[in-house]
């Protein structure tokens, strides 16, 4: 009997039916934590930048992929 793996009715419990309850409820409300920060920290973002409008100084055409002198090319307008 040392190789049985299977779980006889009399070792079944109450408290193992709790205990997977438990662990499911505690990482639903982790996770609709995690999704309720993030969502907040989304729509906290959105807000500032909304206001924070640009204008391009010169050509599109002078513009390049990828490039750090893109920042030349524009100027914030907005607070």
């Amino acid at each position: 009997m040392a190789g049985n793996s299977q779980m006889n009715e009399n070792e079944r419990g109450l408290f193992s039916l709790l205990h997977g309850i438990t662990g499911m409820l505690i990482a639903t409300v982790l996770l609709l934590t995690i999704l309720g920060v993030l969502t907040y920290g989304a729509i906290t973002v959105q807000q500032n930048e909304a206001t924070n409008f640009y204008k391009v100084n010169q050509d599109l055409n002078a513009l390049k992929a990828n490039s750090q002198d893109n920042i030349k090319h524009y100027e914030l307008v907005g607070k």
